[in-house]
Order: C-alpha cells, then structure tokens, then sequence
C-alpha cells in the first residue's frame, strides 16, 4: 500500500466511514452449506472463476466452464469441479496443493446475480470419479473437491452497470493473438506467430 497517499483507507473504521454500515440482517443470506436455490444454481451454471492463492499469498483465478451442471453436487457440503485439457501450468492446482482455501464465482449468463462459494479444496484422480465427470466421451483430467464453507447470492449491479449480458452492447470480438505475444517476447518473426495461433486455434477446435 502506498504511503504517499493520504486518502489510503487502512482500517476498517476508516472503510465504514466512506461505506457505510451494512443493512441489519444482510448477513443472514450467507449461509455454512448449499440450500437448495444454491443447489438450483449450480446446476444451471456453465461457468466458474476459482480464486485459489499460494501458501505466500499469491492469488490466482481460473476460469472453469463446460455444458451446465458440469459441476457436480455431491452433498450440501461437497462439490466437484472437472479439470479438462488445458496448458498445463496449473497454477491453481499447485496452490490448491500449498493452500486449500479456496472461493468459487458461479454464473449463468443472462442471469446478473452470482454465487459465491468459499471453502477448502484437494485434488483427485479417482478414476471412477473422473469417468463420471467425463464429457465430449473424455474423462475429466482430475477433479477438484470443494468442501463448502460459506455460500451467498451476490446481488446483481455490477452486471446491471456494465450490461454485460446484454449483446446489444458488445463491442467487436477483440482478437487475442498468443503467437504476436510469443513473437514479440523472443523477437520471433511472423511465420512463428501465425504458427502459434493457428496450434492454438487447433487446439480449441479438437482439444476440449
């Protein structure tokens, strides 16, 4: 945090003092386990952001997607998140392994409210269990196993502000080139990026 700065806000009486006091009994929507609007929820979801840090505090989030209810509810204290084929740095899974604190962000697109889920994370490759996360006649890469601490609906005017689920608003498809990026850190020329995007497009197409 900077020092310079004499606005910084570094407790939490000076944080009410700009935010204010939360609404009495706001607090009872968190709840220790899935009910069943939870329940119903994730089972509509096709896309999660897991937040995950290392045992330094480093924090990483990970998108997690497939067809919805890909994440399977085990109980109202234990989730399943599938792991697919991915690049293999798997960073959230080497500080799952460091941390096992982890917070989960579900959404359903069109949908603006959210569900947030904290708890502690493992790893498994269970082979019976990735068999039944399978998809695309694939078996789920591993599994990582939620133990549900907290849960909460997050309310909805972040995407009410940023119209996010509305197409109307959307800019053009903004093209994300791996290969430039490469080609530009190792002085590369452009046939290596060309070759880069297009083993990435293969990828996308045959590697889900």
């Amino acid at each position: 945090m900077s020092d310079t700065d004499p606005h910084a806000i570094r407790t939490e009486e000076a944080l009410r003092e700009v935010i204010g006091s939360t609404f009495p009994g706001l607090e009872l929507k968190n709840q220790p386990k899935l009910d069943e609007f939870a329940i119903d929820f994730i089972a509509r979801s096709p896309l999660l952001v897991l937040s995950t840090s290392d045992a330094a505090g480093n924090v990483d989030a990970s998108p997690k997607g497939d067809a919805a209810g890909f994440v399977s509810i085990e109980d109202e204290q234990t989730i399943l998140i599938p792991d697919r084929p991915g690049n293999k740095l798997v960073y959230g899974h080497l500080n799952v392994i460091a941390n096992p604190k982890v917070g989960v962000l579900f959404l359903i697109p069109g949908t603006p409210e959210t569900l947030r889920v904290n708890g502690t994370a493992e790893l498994t490759a269970d082979p019976a269990l990735l068999e039944r996360l399978a998809a695309r006649g694939k078996p789920a890469t591993l599994a990582i196993r939620v133990h549900v601490e907290e849960c909460f609906f997050h309310c909805a005017k972040a995407f009410i502000r940023s119209a996010a689920w509305k197409p109307e608003t959307w800019p053009d498809r903004v093209k994300v080139s791996f290969g430039r990026m490469l080609a530009k850190r190792t002085g590369a020329d452009e046939s290596v990026a060309e070759a880069v995007d297009n083993a990435v497009e293969t990828d996308y197409r045959d590697n889900l």
